[in-house]
């Protein structure tokens, strides 16, 4: 079982930045690939960027590469999403996820790919 809460999420200008952090509990969080997810108002969810259990792999959706980075601190079973230049569309609820495996693979793109999830934080960016 594995427990993940997000925390970072707020209001911010657009062209601005926030750190999201996702704090993991339970057991095996540094062999799981990790992943930040998002819902924007009236969309399904979609991945916006993935990394593997070393951190050595990191994977991004077109609409936030450049902008967004994402890390991992496994000594302190934390995941984290850097987000600079930050624009209106990218205004959603922000979920973290676990992967039943230790590398990225394209299942891992849907929600179905994915074992456990936070709750979710929103994050309105406003122009």
């Amino acid at each position: 079982q594995v427990q993940l809460v997000e925390s970072g999420g707020g209001l911010v200008q657009a062209g601005g930045s926030l750190r999201l952090s996702c704090a993991a509990s339970g057991r095996a969080f540094s062999s799981r690939a990790m992943a930040w997810f998002r819902r924007a108002p009236g969309k399904g969810r979609e991945i916006v960027a993935a990394i593997s259990w070393s951190g050595g792999i990191t994977f991004y959706a077109d609409s936030v590469k450049g902008r967004f980075t994402i890390s991992r601190d496994n000594a302190n079973n934390t995941v984290y999403l850097q987000m600079n230049s930050l624009k209106p569309e990218d205004t959603a609820v922000y979920y973290c996820a676990a992967a039943p495996r230790p590398d990225l693979h394209p299942s891992m793109h849907t929600s179905s790919g994915m074992d456990y999830w936070g709750k979710g934080t929103l994050i309105t960016v406003s122009s």
